[in-house]
């Protein structure tokens, strides 16, 4: 029968012995913390920043203002039809529109 207990974690420590007076080695301490703040900063930033790119949209261009208009009209004429048929529908009227219908 086994038993359902974790094995023990281990942790690998490297030893150093560093010699200096206090003051020394509270400074070494500090500075190492604060490259530390910086480069975990420094990742978040570059976070925030890609986030920022991906969540700007851009203004809808005429054929996506014709679009949503034509289905909210096209759904409330006719509520039951399929939403595939009424875009296939408004496609069509953008298409013949003046705006639209360049080639």
């Amino acid at each position: 029968m086994q038993s359902s207990q974790q094995p023990p974690i281990t942790e690998v420590v490297n030893l150093v012995k560093v010699e200096g007076t206090l003051d020394e080695l509270k400074a070494l301490f500090v500075e190492s913390a604060k490259k530390e703040a910086r480069a975990t900063a420094k990742r978040a930033g570059k976070a925030t920043v890609k986030k920022a790119a991906k969540t700007a949209k851009r203004a809808p261009s005429v054929y996506n203002k014709h679009m949503k208009k034509e289905l909210a009209r096209l759904k409330k004429k006719h509520p039951k039809t399929p939403h595939a048929t009424l875009f296939k529908r408004a496609a069509k009227s953008w298409k013949g529109s003046k705006k639209g219908g360049k080639k």
